[in-house]
């Protein structure tokens, strides 16, 4: 039997953030619930459903920095996001 899958340590943080959506073009404000080694939890100002699979997030405006993430849940104006 395999040993339980462990949860990275999350770390609150409530920090401002933009993803980047459509190659760069429409960064939109987030704000970083919390974070871990693995992936964020992030809420938006709008509804988290009509999030593409895969976004960029960044702590700078600027679309060139931040990391890939992969969209992994969506609930109301909330999303978990695990980092590529």
């Amino acid at each position: 039997m395999p040993p339980p899958k462990k949860r990275a340590a999350r770390k609150l943080l409530s920090q401002h953030a933009w993803i980047t959506l459509d190659g760069g073009f429409a960064a939109r404000h987030c704000l970083v619930q919390d974070i871990s080694d693995s992936g964020a939890k992030i809420t938006l100002d709008e509804d988290a459903s009509q999030l593409p699979g895969v976004i960029r997030m960044a702590f700078a405006r600027d679309a060139r920095t931040g990391r890939s993430c992969q969209v992994i849940w969506r609930r109301g104006k909330s999303a978990g996001v695990r980092f590529l």
